[in-house]
């Protein structure tokens, strides 16, 4: 039995309680609360609870949609209460008045048909210093009247009844009582044993409850500023209208509006685009003119209005002519000229109808022409031309534009270009396509396969507008410097056309044709006044350039027209011839030095091809055998795959030693150590494995390799040669680099005609398949079973007879 102070009297309460199970309050020592009973087992509970001293345990549920919640679904620790009032309803229901007492935790229930009957003791308080808790509560008490100060929904009285109360916890539960409906947080409160964490947890809530409050009370201000704005301005408009009709202007808004119908009309939009933007004038007149919303209508119009809807550029049609345009502009680049007569051909014999213009793709190195082919296409078939960069570009919007929702919203790019434009069918390049980012805002590369794709754009919906308009009738052209960054899906719709890099025969015809007479006109130089001799242009290409296109090339032949200007103007030359001996004086010493291919068959080196972002290279490969323990060093900074490539190799190596007449102790006794000059770049990938084999097989052998092979191609364990990627920028390399022969995967036999003319006539281009066939042709003879005085030995100096130069 336990004794409480009730009212002045002591009521004698049992150990075992009927049980109230509360939805969605939760009941605090010395708080009043009404509560509406309707379940059975609740109003059966009160019932029992009126009969013994009118005393009940109220406990609040874990879920508030729980009907008929079990032991598990109540909290344990809840309050004695004390029955004050109880008022039955006709429906069967009671409305009681509850005070609580103190706070108990159920120890036990007893479950009976109709109600639970728990077992309860008294939650003991934790003592807490006296100063402390001076100190908590006046803490307390001043947040509490910030708080009542900006929540309207608690009177001033509760505030006013706190200055009065002495006690830590009855001051906490009254605070706890007031404080926003958040059952968890109550709870908290309640199950608390210690009255100083009980007052810091309601410091914390009332804390962040003020600034919430403070920001309601800043966004509640500037809102109801903003509709005394907007009611000032339409009492002023209103104003403004009666000034206009007493002066007789009031037809001036109407006229506005009657024109922009007639220029809806006779901009010729679909049906179901001027039935739109009729209703956009509609909505307009509705409302007052200088209104926020009134403008951004009105430039949401303007720009329907100025889009080409029907408006197209004639083509022109003489083949002959687009051909000599094309020729005229650039050197070289015949698969592209190629596509834009086919194109052109095809709309000829169709005219015009139902042609789906291709969707172009230029790729390859810098400064080949790209950029400046699609001026040309567009220029030699007499369409429009528009580029657009695309480089770093990350925000989906740029594509689809913003929704008019947005201040500041604009159409996509795509959709400006055609209104600068001012057709329907330009040519709109999309430069650097494969320099799209993606980030948080979206993925603009997803929003161009809608627009790269025939089948779909001719109904392309910009967010700004929200109507379809018809790109079929554009021809776009992409550029990018390499595939590997253009997502798959946006790659399928792109016709690929690669522009290799230029050897240096097309570098100088460029140049006599285009560069210089067009840098001499720039720098208001006549032609006779600066004449570059042939080996002058040679030896700007081949010291001061290296490049695979002609864009630094232009820059130097610049530099000289700058130099020539002064000899002209100051010494007043006539004319000035630049020779080979002058490029030091006036361009400095040579950026590059010549890489010249080796005259001599060499031990343990092998030319291998490589692909860069700039073109194709070439790759000296050096194998030297040391004394050593068996150590594999790997150098000239390889990546993960280039290294894994060299392991292969010398496991290809190790396992055919005995055919190949290399002794099996060897490996053993020597470190083999390879090297790929310059050591300050770096590579990686497969495609070196097969001229990794060959100079290790070289070195260890002691047989030169041909000085006049280059190779390419991935190698596996079993010696199989397989396919490899940029065949026309490798072999493009190749040639420039003097090599007669080069030695190709024969999977890439299919690429064969994607390889350039000059390369395809000039050089003698082997498939293998096997390292057996590479053998025959990179060795000056086949490696076989080990005779006398023929195995290389290793030495510490770097060369036997005929081992590689460091």
């Amino acid at each position: 039995m336990y004794e409480i102070e009730y009212q002045g009297k002591t009521i004698s309460m049992s150990e075992e309680l009927p049980l109230l199970p509360l939805r969605d309050v939760v009941v605090f020592p010395y708080m009043i609360h009404p509560l509406l009973v309707g379940r059975s087992g609740s109003v059966t509970a009160v019932e029992e609870a009126m009969l013994n001293e009118r005393l009940i345990m109220v406990a609040t549920q874990k879920d508030k949609e729980t009907e008929e919640p079990r032991r598990q679904d109540i909290h344990r620790v809840g309050t004695i209460a004390h029955i004050t009032q109880l008022l039955r309803l006709p429906d069967g229901t009671m409305k009681i008045l509850v005070e609580g007492l103190m706070r108990a935790r159920i120890t036990n229930y007893t479950e009976t048909d109709s109600l639970y009957r728990v077992t309860v003791e008294p939650l003991e308080v934790e003592e807490t210093n006296e100063n402390e808790m001076e100190a908590l509560m006046r803490a307390t008490l001043d947040l509490f009247e910030d708080f009542v100060k900006f929540n309207k929904r608690v009177p001033d009285a509760v505030y006013s009844a706190l200055n009065s109360i002495d006690d830590a916890v009855l001051m906490g539960d009254t605070i706890a009582t007031h404080i926003p409906e958040k059952l968890e947080l109550k709870q908290t409160l309640l199950e608390e044993a210690s009255t100083a964490a009980r007052l810091r947890i309601i410091i914390r809530v009332l804390t962040e409850e003020i600034e919430i409050l403070k920001l309601e009370r800043k966004i509640e201000t500037e809102v109801r500023s903003q509709v005394q704005k907007n009611q000032r301005e339409f009492y002023l408009n209103e104003q403004l209208k009666a000034i206009r009709r007493e002066l007789g202007q009031e037809g001036d808004d109407g006229q506005e509006l009657d024109d922009m119908v007639e220029s809806i009309t006779e901009a010729q939009m679909p049906r179901e685009v001027e039935d739109a933007a009729i209703k956009e004038v509609e909505r307009l007149a509705r409302m007052p003119q200088m209104s926020p919303e009134a403008s951004v209508i009105r430039t949401y119009l303007e720009t329907l209005i100025a889009l080409p809807w029907r408006k197209r550029t004639r083509d022109r049609l003489d083949i002959p002519r687009v051909r000599g345009k094309l020729d005229e502009d650039h050197y070289g680049l015949e698969k592209v000229k190629e596509r834009i007569v086919e194109f052109m051909s095809v709309m000829k014999l169709t005219k015009r109808k139902k042609t789906k213009s291709p969707i172009l793709c230029f790729v390859g190195p810098p400064g080949v022409g790209k950029t400046s082919l699609g001026h040309s296409i567009a220029d030699a078939i007499g369409r429009k031309f528009y580029r657009l960069s695309l480089g770093g570009v990350r925000d989906e919007a740029e594509i689809r534009g913003h929704r008019r929702t947005y201040i500041g919203s604009m159409p996509g790019r795509i959709i400006q270009a055609l209104k600068k434009a001012g057709t329907r069918n330009p040519v709109i390049l999309l430069d650097e396509v494969d320099k799209l980012g993606m980030d948080f805002r979206g993925d603009p590369a997803s929003a161009l396969l809608e627009v790269l794709d025939p089948e779909q754009n001719h109904t392309f919906s910009d967010h700004y507008l929200e109507v379809p308009f018809d790109l079929s009738e554009v021809l776009f052209i992409t550029t990018a410097n390499s595939l590997h960054s253009i997502p798959d899906a946006l790659r399928d719709r792109l016709e690929i056309i690669r522009l290799p890099g230029y050897l240096q025969h097309e570098k100088k015809a460029i140049a006599k044709g285009f560069l210089i007479p067009k840098q001499t006109d720039q720098h208001g130089l006549k032609p006779e006044q600066m004449k570059i001799e042939e080996k002058t242009l040679d030896r700007i290409i081949e010291e001061y350039t290296r490049e695979s296109g002609v864009r630094n090339l232009e820059r130097e032949i610049a530099s000289l027209c700058r130099k020539t200007a002064i000899q002209v103007v100051e010494k007043a030359k006539k004319s000035l011839k630049v020779t080979p001996k002058q490029l030091e004086t006036w361009l400095g010493p040579p950026r590059f030095l010549t890489k010249e291919m080796d005259k001599r068959d060499e031990i343990g080196i092998a030319t291998g091809l490589a692909w860069t972002q700039v073109g194709g290279e070439t790759l000296n490969i050096e194998v030297q055998l040391i004394p050593g323990k068996g150590e594999f060093i790997l150098t000239g900074q390889l990546g993960d795959v280039m290294k894994e490539s060299a392991k292969a190799a010398q496991t290809i190596v190790r396992s055919r030693a005995e055919s190949w007449g290399i002794p099996s102790d060897i490996f053993s006794k020597s470190d083999v150590h390879v090297h790929v000059p310059e050591g300050a770049t770096p590579k990686d990938g497969p495609s070196a494995g097969v001229a990794l084999t060959i100079a290790l097989v070289s070195a260890i052998t002691g047989i030169p390799v041909r000085h006049e092979v280059a190779m390419t191609g991935e190698i596996t364990l079993r010696g199989n040669v397989l396919a490899v990627g940029g065949l026309p920028e490798k072999t493009v390399a190749a040639q420039r680099f003097g090599v007669n022969k080069v030695l190709l995967p024969a999977d890439n036999k299919k690429d064969l005609p994607e390889l350039p003319e000059f390369v395809r006539k000039n050089m003698d281009l082997v498939f293998v398949g096997h390292i057996d066939d590479v053998l025959q042709h990179a060795l000056l003879k086949l490696p076989g079973k080990k005779r006398k005085g023929r195995t290389a030995k290793p030495t510490g100096r770097g060369r036997t007879s005929a081992q590689p130069r460091s």
